[in-house]
């Protein structure tokens, strides 16, 4: 798959998209290079592997291209001994709301208690149906980008975030 990707990113509230998944899958992802805001990423889901490379963010972090390639899992493997420090370990829920897919992370490790989902759409524009479990848009905060969260895992900051918000991050 290639070219562009748009899609917004929330934080979860709750636990009521487990009920809802039609599927989760275990994550495993490093970062090849990760800087000036592109990434090589690697990915294992499952039984399954894949390369990704994603350039800079526009848009306010909405869009931004896209190449993805699976690979042997083998293959995945042994990338994943040349990534940089800090591998994400999630579990990923895939939870169709009306027309569309929402994938909801919830992720392990120094990032346990961060839970958050991605919507992809065709525009940047198109509507969509907000699920219960939809708290604060984070499209475009970068601190919440995967490949920051290796670096800045959320247990060093999840007690900066405005106390008025802590709530939809700690549930």
């Amino acid at each position: 798959m290639s070219g562009i990707e748009i899609e917004r990113k929330f934080l979860v509230r709750g636990e009521g998209y487990r009920q809802q998944a039609e599927s989760s899958s275990r994550i495993k992802q490093g970062y090849i290079s990760s800087g000036r805001g592109s990434t090589v990423r690697v990915r294992i889901r499952g039984s399954r592997g894949y390369i990704t490379i994603k350039g800079p963010s526009s848009n306010g972090g909405l869009s931004r291209y896209e190449f993805e390639k699976e690979i042997t899992l083998d293959e995945a493997e042994h990338l994943m001994e040349l990534c940089e420090p800090g591998i994400i370990d999630k579990t990923r829920y895939l939870v169709r709301v009306g027309s569309h897919l929402f994938e909801v992370d919830e992720f392990y490790g120094d990032n346990a208690g961060l839970v958050m989902a991605e919507v992809e759409l065709k525009s940047e524009d198109e509507p969509f149906e907000n699920p219960d479990f939809l708290g604060d848009e984070v499209t475009g905060d970068r601190r919440y980008h995967n490949s920051h969260l290796r670096l800045m895992p959320f247990i060093l900051w999840r007690g900066t975030i405005p106390k008025a918000f802590r709530h939809i991050a700690l549930e």
